[in-house]
């Protein structure tokens, strides 16, 4: 079994976040999933739900799995040293790391990204990705992976990102059916991406 720590803050996005988890927690006792955060207390999403902490971030850095959401309040997040430490721990720890949404950019603000492809948000991609500079950014493409990293555009491109990682870690079949099990057409073209084309990015 494949640890996963699926890292909350507030205002976190809420299909950015359980969208994948949907996905990856459809493979059964494959993955454990694990929601970490800075504190013990129930984390809102942007949508008020509210979501029950498993670990924090002081606790422990190595798990086998990382996956960041995004969402309007992740960039606050990279004021915390300690936050962006543990993300650039765990990424290293990790045998594979997502992202989505803004919650890429906060990924790569850590240094983690440097050199690599990597997308984000079509929507806030001109205002965010000057802030991790030295990542190669794509600004036409559904998700990207670049070796164990992979991130993903807004929303709910977080989907067709995490049956990619399922895809890789346990073969197409099984991301397939997982597909299947929650009716959802999978968009297994990373790069298909008409939302790039209606901001303008291409």
């Amino acid at each position: 079994m494949r640890t996963l720590a699926a890292f909350v803050f507030p205002g976190f996005q809420t299909l950015d976040y359980f969208g994948p988890i949907e996905m990856l927690g459809d493979v059964g006792d494959e993955i454990e999933i694990i929601t970490v955060a800075k504190s013990k207390e129930p984390v809102s999403s942007y949508h008020g739900q509210k979501i029950v902490v498993d670990k924090l971030i002081s606790e422990k850095n190595d798990y086998d799995l990382l996956f960041i959401p995004g969402g309007d309040s992740a960039l606050i997040e990279s004021n915390d040293a300690e936050l962006m430490e543990w993300i650039r721990q765990s990424s290293e720890n990790a045998e594979r790391v997502m992202a989505v949404c803004t919650g890429t950019v906060l990924l790569g603000m850590t240094g983690v990204l440097d050199g690599r492809k990597a997308t984000t948000n079509k929507l806030d991609f001109i205002e965010t990705v000057p802030l991790a500079p030295n990542v190669d950014w794509v600004k036409e493409a559904r998700w990207v992976e670049d070796g164990k990293f992979f991130t993903s555009s807004g929303v709910s491109a977080g989907m067709d990102m995490a049956l990619a990682v399922v895809a890789d870690l346990f073969g197409m079949d099984t991301a397939e059916q997982t597909a299947k099990t929650s009716e959802y057409v999978w968009h297994k073209d990373a790069t298909r991406d008409p939302f790039a084309k209606s901001a303008g990015l291409v």
